[in-house]
């Protein structure tokens, strides 16, 4: 009977304490899931938000690009077209010359792009294995470049141009791409020296016992390992040679032969009535055409959408490289 009742003392025993502290415990994991899903759901509204914030000029301008002209000055129409045309896209292509100027600019953009990769990555190396009495200097003299508004060499790259008869042409800019002068070419030597500074000094040791070269070794052994550096260099180096408008104006390299986006796209306002002339754009739009700021502005933001159009094209077929390659070189920001 007495161990009856010291199990029976035991089990009560053990029930209050569980009771106890039961209660507590069921709250704090109450108070956790509240807060886990306050979080979600402030995470969720974060995300929404820039999301919209980053994509709502795009969606404006698709707004504004599928509406038909005489819509413009009506106020009823914000986000949904009130009739659907066309003629827009038709009036901004023509403004632009799309056609050749999209292939224009993209092989300009290319090759500067190849160009820049040889270059920043053979001087990348060099930086980061070839020791040499000043070799600091000389980098430092690079981070200046990264520093340094373009405005501030301008005259003296125009006057070297010049002088040279390459003024007009576009062997200028792969010229400054293939010396390593070209847009941001001091940014990609710079993640070019990071990268191969991160690679294990037996890859090149080996190379040396079979004996390969400085050049062989960079070719053969340390550029096929800088994957990652290169996918990043190269879409960076290709979009801001697409976006480029300040070179190009200073070498004069856009002309009536040569057609380049970002040009026709500064001087659209003195293509666009002669453009409306011939696509007929004249008798919707009316005669005096420079009287209505609305449209001007409407035709400069769908040419804008159709000049970005093939780079975001591009970027839904890169767009896993593009963020493995950010994640391999360590750029942040």
């Amino acid at each position: 009977m007495k161990i009856k009742k010291g199990l029976y003392r035991v089990k009560n025993f053990y029930k209050d304490l569980m009771e106890k502290y039961r209660a507590p415990r069921t709250q704090l994991v109450l108070k956790r899931r509240v807060s886990d899903l306050f979080v979600k759901i402030l995470r969720t509204t974060l995300l929404f938000g820039l999301c919209f914030v980053i994509l709502f000029p795009t969606i404006q301008q698709l707004s504004m690009a599928l509406r038909a002209p005489e819509d413009i000055n009506n106020p009823a129409v914000i986000w949904i077209p009130e009739t659907w045309s066309l003629m827009n896209i038709k009036i901004a292509a023509t403004v632009l010359d799309y056609g050749r100027a999209v292939i224009n600019t993209f092989k300009m953009s290319l090759i500067s792009m190849m160009l820049q990769l040889f270059s920043t990555a053979l001087a990348g190396y060099a930086f980061s294995r070839l020791k040499f009495r000043g070799s600091n200097i000389l980098f430092l003299g690079v981070i200046i470049t990264i520093i340094t508004p373009p405005q501030a060499l301008s005259l003296a790259q125009y006057l070297y141009f010049r002088d040279l008869g390459l003024i007009g042409k576009e062997v200028s800019i792969y010229i400054m791409s293939g010396l390593g002068m070209g847009i941001r070419s001091g940014i990609f030597i710079y993640i070019f020296r990071q990268f191969f500074r991160g690679l294990p000094k037996e890859l090149e040791e080996s190379a040396q016992i079979d004996g390969a070269g400085v050049f062989r070794t960079f070719w053969s052994v340390m550029l096929p390992n800088a994957r990652g550096a290169i996918v990043t260099v190269a879409l960076f180096a290709f979009v801001w040679q697409w976006n480029d408008a300040y070179y190009v104006q200073i070498f004069d390299v856009s002309t009536e032969k040569f057609p380049l986006l970002t040009m026709q796209l500064i001087n659209a306002a003195e293509r666009m009535y002669a453009t409306l002339f011939y696509t007929g754009g004249l008798d919707l739009i009316g005669q005096n055409v420079w009287e209505n700021p609305l449209f001007l502005a409407l035709i400069s933001n769908v040419a804008a959408l159709l000049m970005m159009l093939p780079l975001l094209i591009m970027y839904l077929f890169v767009q896993r490289q593009f963020v493995e390659s950010i994640e391999r070189t360590g750029i942040v920001g």
